[in-house]
């Protein structure tokens, strides 16, 4: 059997095509696709179960404690996606409820489960693909092939988790003596990483099949004062709730709507006092995200300036654009690299100004909105990345 493993690895080489395996590290992939795939993690581990260069695949979750594991089977929140051939899902287990301060030996336990996985489906050295960090460097891998880090996210500036950034910091530097691969959403990523061995910058992306028509928002939001200016995503301290309370003020007749978790209810009590400002908390689904955006007058980006948000690729911003809608957005280098009706405001700065200058661009004719869909595919974007991962 040892001998037509073999023989099978070696033909899908010969053919360019190889197994791999993929490591979430924010959510599993059950809750990542109940999420409608709405991080950048998730539409990479989707591309790879449908690219004509993977063979196997193995997702691999997050490492959760039994005791989570024991309490999802009594309360499951998200229902398992439907099996598919050729991919596999991996959901190791430790007896710890939290990430220790010190990854290393943790790291070496998740790496053994995911071997044995591995040896289970009987993969030859598969690839390895990880959008965990600290498994970019600790993880020995002897054991598989070439080993990249998705850097989707700047991990030396996690200012809620500060006391993993240490943890981060040493892994990139296995990650440098190590010549291991990384592809990072933004260049500011790729210099904090500092990699030695290939590597590019992969930018946030859209899946063109969404956003294809635009459909009719729901009738509370047609139903809300003119123009309506909106922001999806986290809400919490990135945003500069100044820059919105001059928004308000600015546009007295509009509507100010802020969609996404409320992860500090604290930062936007000032805004909330604002009538026309209207806040809907929570995760939103996937398609009212999408006819919300593509009603809009104008969508926002009002990013305070700091470490963290010169180092972000905002994907709120390609899905503004590929709903056609115009965006007033804080000038910083993530933003000021993507094409599109995009006006721009200091960090810091009004805003109001540039929430003018895109309601007078208005939204982008269909030619022009399609284009930027063909453009930003996720597949063009992770096509580098796989050619990348899979190189000998």
């Amino acid at each position: 059997m040892s001998q037509l493993v073999s023989t099978a690895d070696r033909t899908r080489r010969a053919t360019g095509v190889r197994d791999v395996i993929f490591v979430l590290y924010s959510r599993s992939w059950a809750a990542a696709v109940a999420e409608g795939l709405s991080f950048s993690e998730a539409r990479l581990a989707a591309t790879l179960q449908d690219h004509p260069r993977v063979g196997r695949l193995l997702l691999v979750n997050p490492y959760r404690s039994v005791a989570a594991k024991i309490w999802r089977s009594l309360r499951p929140r998200y229902p398992e996606p439907p099996p598919r051939e050729r991919v596999h899902v991996h959901e190791p287990l430790r007896a710890r409820r939290g990430d220790p301060v010190d990854p290393r030996r943790t790291t070496a336990r998740y790496e053994a489960s995911m071997r044995r996985a591995a040896g289970k489906l009987r993969l030859e050295r598969p690839a390895v693909i990880t959008a965990n960090p600290f498994l970019a460097g600790f993880g020995v891998f002897d054991w598989a092939g070439p080993v990249t880090f998705y850097a989707w996210d700047d991990w030396t500036s996690d200012f809620k988790r500060p006391y993993l950034v240490p943890g981060f910091n040493a892994s990139f530097a296995e990650v440098r003596d190590k010549r291991r691969r990384v592809c990072a959403v933004t260049e500011a990523v790729l210099e904090r990483i500092g990699p030695t061995g290939p590597h590019a910058v992969i930018p946030n992306g859209i899946e063109p099949a969404e956003w294809r028509d635009l459909v009719e928002p729901p009738d509370w939001f047609a139903s809300l004062p003119r123009p309506r200016l909106l922001y999806v995503g986290s809400l919490d301290n990135r945003v500069d709730v100044e820059q919105l309370e001059e928004v308000a003020a600015a546009y007295p007749d509009g509507s100010i709507l802020l969609v996404g978790p409320l992860q500090d209810e604290a930062h936007f009590a000032a805004v909330t006092e604002r009538p026309n400002v209207v806040i809907r908390a929570g995760l939103a689904p996937r398609p009212d995200v999408i006819r919300l955006i593509g009603a809009a007058e104008a969508c926002l980006v009002p990013h305070v300036g700091n470490r963290l948000t010169e180092a972000m690729s905002p994907l709120k911003l390609y899905e503004y654009l590929a709903g056609g809608r115009p965006v007033a957005a804080v000038d910083l280098p993530p933003i000021r690299a993507v094409e599109g009706r995009v006006a721009l405001a200091p960090a810091g700065g009004r805003l109001a100004p540039a929430v003018a200058q895109a309601l007078a661009l208005g939204p982008a004719p269909e030619t022009e909105r399609l284009e930027f869909l063909a453009r930003n595919a996720w597949s063009r974007r992770f096509d580098e990345l796989i050619a990348i991962a899979l190189a000998e």
